[in-house]
């Protein structure tokens, strides 16, 4: 009797973690990154815990490959806006325009608003999002520090906003500019 396949075609491993990100992508968008959950991910794609694990990683993968889908026009704009910036001026302006791109789209602005108390660990410890943040704002891998409390900063702005996009500015420059303007 011949068994039916769940990925046909193709490169298996690869068809089988597009399919299992896809379905990732979906579930964030529709419940939000913290419900994220590796047994409903797995029902979603008709596989076992093991094949997600096999063929796409953990959740920290997982999470990462959804945020860089969903993240990618984000990552576009940041990078044509900061083009020829530098120190400070090119932080302010990467923080601020990410800050606009997500509260302008709408599954986006889902994904960050999501869920009753939001779980903002995996976010914060991300080490993709962390490296992002240090190539968008011009700073380099070798101050992981930085990295991570610029996504820090950008996660917290994106779950409680200040209340006036001129406020939230003038913030970042009174409190985040003076940080990197020896850089």
């Amino acid at each position: 009797m011949a068994r039916s396949d769940w990925v046909l075609g193709g490169d298996r491993a690869a068809a089988a973690a597009e399919r299992i990100y896809a379905a990732a992508t979906e579930l964030v968008i529709r419940d939000g990154l913290d419900a994220l959950d590796i047994d409903t991910l797995a029902a979603r794609v008709h596989c076992s815990r093991a094949t997600v694990y096999r063929h796409a990683g953990g959740k920290g993968q997982i999470r990462d490959a959804v945020l860089m889908r969903l993240a990618a026009g984000i990552i576009d704009t940041v990078r044509q806006s900061v083009a020829g910036l530098t120190g400070a001026e090119r932080v302010i302006t990467a923080i601020t325009v990410a800050l606009q791109q997500i509260r302008s789209d709408p599954l986006r602005r889902l994904m960050f608003s999501a869920g009753s108390s939001p779980d903002l660990r995996d976010l914060h410890s991300s080490p993709m999002l962390a490296h992002l943040a240090a190539e968008l704002t011009g700073i380099t891998d070798d101050d992981p520090l930085a990295a991570q409390w610029i996504v820090r900063v950008v996660v917290s702005f994106a779950y409680s906003p200040i209340a006036s996009v001129r406020e939230e500015r003038a913030v970042l420059e009174r409190f985040v500019a003076p940080a990197f303007e020896t850089r």
